[in-house]
């Protein structure tokens, strides 16, 4: 499988969306756009890795927050409350997890993306 990335992310402007643009085992590996907060969440059975490509992801959790800059990524470990945000700017991220992750993992707020698709 081979993917261009800059192609992808030409294919859609929402923010907090994640589109699936690969399979690796039992995960998918998804792309999103992401600017402003999304919502405080876990999910309760799946970590996840984020992987910053442009921008700077912040990451709070219950006890520190943690920035996260192109190059870097950041693991979030199941079961662990999270809420991501970015500051003015536009971030682009990959992540890699579970088939069976919930966007926002047992909540559903407006942002949440409950038919995630491939693009």
């Amino acid at each position: 499988m081979h993917v261009n990335l800059k192609e992808k992310f030409s294919k859609f402007s929402e923010h907090w969306h994640p589109y699936i643009i690969g399979e690796l085992n039992e995960n998918h590996i998804k792309i999103a756009k992401v600017k402003g907060e999304l919502i405080w969440h876990k999910h309760d059975h799946e970590d996840e890795l984020f992987i910053v490509l442009e921008g700077t992801l912040m990451m709070d959790f219950r006890d520190k927050t943690i920035a996260t800059k192109p190059g870097e990524i950041l693991v979030v470990p199941k079961g662990v409350e999270h809420k991501p945000w970015t500051r003015d700017e536009e971030v682009k991220i990959m992540l890699v997890e579970p088939k069976s992750t919930k966007h926002t993992g047992d909540l559903i707020v407006e942002q949440t993306v409950t038919d995630q698709k491939w693009i």
